[in-house]
């Protein structure tokens, strides 16, 4: 059995169990419960993994592995798929869209923990308007690649960028995205519907 250190907020958390999803390996994985934090760090994680970060996946044998990006490639290997991460040159792109929305989803929490995980006195608003500006360059870019996005057979790239949008709308949803980027929301929504992105949808503990 394979044991996933997991926090049910975690926008990477959820991009591995839509992964799992998919591969029909849900069945496969044990949740185990942590308190990951920005600057408290917990030791049922740290014990695994020395940064202390949600996701980490422990392997039958002991191995833990780390971060998201590793931890799909690895449930696809194991279930022999050959979609979520294809073949060069297909690979490339794919791969650069799942940067593209890791990229805007460590834009997006960093902007968040300024906020709320450090002191009001320490707070930069010029650093939460940098991260919120990056995250704003993210979707200009998505609303152009909106057309070749897949919905009912998506790669990795989709499933990270499907992630990062249903985060912007679980912890900042004063950023009203959809009005400005229809290419984009008509994707999302459809893209919403799969089984795998209902199932998965972020909560509070």
């Amino acid at each position: 059995m394979l044991q996933l250190l997991y926090a049910p907020t975690s926008p990477f958390v959820r991009k591995v169990m839509v992964c799992a999803h998919l591969l029909d390996l849900v069945d496969h994985i044990a949740l185990l419960d942590s308190a990951a934090h920005p600057i408290r760090r917990d030791p049922r994680i740290a014990a695994h993994n020395p940064l202390a970060k949600v996701p980490t996946l422990i392997l039958p044998d002991g191995l833990a592995l780390y971060d998201s990006r590793v931890i799909c490639e690895y449930l696809a290997a194991r279930a022999h798929d050959t979609h979520l991460f294809p073949a060069a040159p297909e690979r490339w792109r794919t791969l650069t869209w799942q940067a593209l929305g890791d990229g805007l989803l460590d834009a997006a929490l960093l902007a968040r923990y300024e906020s709320t995980a450090r002191s009001a006195s320490e707070q930069s608003a010029a650093w939460r308007t940098a991260q919120l500006g990056k995250v704003q360059a993210g979707l200009q870019a998505l609303e152009s690649l909106a057309p070749a996005l897949a919905v009912s057979t998506p790669s990795i790239g989709e499933i990270t960028i499907g992630c990062g949008l249903g985060y912007l709308d679980f912890r900042f949803p004063e950023i009203d995205w959809r009005s400005e980027h229809p290419q984009l929301t008509r994707w999302f929504t459809a893209f919403m519907a799969l089984p795998a992105m209902q199932l998965t949808a972020p909560h509070e503990a």
